[in-house]
């Protein structure tokens, strides 16, 4: 089967700036994949180079099997979805979404039926009439989507497209999103900086950092199993131990602890609380464990001791991820 997605050796400078840094990358088709990174890191790049709005200085870029190098946005089978949703003011919802078939010559009637049919798989049926100043940020993002589909691509970008909705709509979007790639079996190629968003979205995630992926795999393999100390500091939060410590394995190599396996244990080694900070179903310890910082997060119904105080703890060994020698 044809990957989606392919880079080969990709960079792409801008001045002394390794932007994205051969990189190499296979995304598959049908699958909802997610470039996870902090600002400047290159997984927006890597976006834009699959849209079609910047060109690699140096590498390969496939999309299903033909290259595209030097192929314009308009003639690549992708549509992009940005954060800041570019609806146009003065046209109303089922002008904005048939806007790129009427650039295509595209009749009236027609697009406005397919338009019609785009919003329909957004659950936004009987909504074309509205100005984009009516709705709703989720109404406007789902507009944005539908602008997206209604050129039938074979892969959607969505750069950050959540970041502008409050938490509660986040999470929504969120489950909407995922249920709809499904529905449709379109790729989906989701860019953000936000962890949790690419643990509960995706099916494989690439983590960036300065301009190259560090690690690709499942949501499980890189919470459980981060490949260095950077994916397991940035994928969620973390215990990064010397391994001898963690009692998993040889000096000199680090291990990955998540602190929701940290267990207060009377029968378990001693620590000493350095603070605590109650987060509703979660009270998070911070511990001085043989002069390593360590978070423990126990449930609320759980009885925590004190700042200064002396606890004991433990973990299933099991739960220890060593990581790769010199990560």
């Amino acid at each position: 089967m044809t990957d989606a997605v392919t880079f080969r050796g990709v960079s792409r400078h801008f001045g002394s700036v390794k932007a994205v840094d051969a990189v190499d990358l296979s995304i598959r088709d049908g699958e909802f994949f997610a470039m996870l990174g902090p600002s400047g890191s290159g997984k927006t790049t890597c976006l834009r180079l699959i849209a079609g709005f910047e060109q690699p200085d140096a590498g390969h870029i496939a999309i299903f099997g033909e290259a595209a190098e030097g192929v314009p946005p308009y003639r690549r089978n992708v549509n992009t979805v940005f954060q800041s949703y570019a609806l146009f003011p003065h046209m109303n919802v089922r002008d904005n979404v048939a806007f790129g078939l009427r650039v295509r010559g595209i009749g009236r009637a027609a697009r406005h039926r397919a338009a019609e049919e785009a919003l329909a798989q957004v659950e936004l049926a009987g909504f074309g009439g509205r100005r984009a100043g009516e709705l709703s940020g989720g109404q406007r993002q789902r507009v944005a989507l539908a602008r997206a589909l209604i050129n039938k691509p074979r892969v959607v970008l969505l750069d950050e497209p959540l970041g502008a909705l409050d938490l509660k709509l986040r999470e929504q979007m969120q489950e909407e999103l995922r249920s709809l790639q499904r529905t449709l079996g379109l790729t989906f190629v989701f860019v953000t900086h936000d962890q949790d968003e690419a643990l509960s979205m995706a099916d494989r995630i690439a983590v960036f950092a300065e301009g190259r992926i560090r690690q690709v795999g499942s949501a499980e393999d890189i919470y459980r199993r981060p490949s260095s100390r950077f994916v397991a500091d940035f994928v969620g939060s973390s215990n990064v131990l010397p391994a001898d410590l963690a009692g998993a394995g040889p000096a000199g190599r680090w291990a990955s602890l998540r602190p929701e396996d940290v267990l207060l244990d009377p029968a378990g080694r001693e620590a000493t609380v350095t603070a605590r900070a109650f987060h509703g179903r979660v009270t998070k310890l911070t511990l001085d464990f043989g002069g390593q910082a360590l978070i423990a997060l126990v449930p609320a119904r759980e009885a925590v001791p004190e700042p200064g105080a002396t606890a004991r703890i433990s973990w299933d060994p099991a739960r220890v991820h060593v990581m790769e020698p010199g990560a």
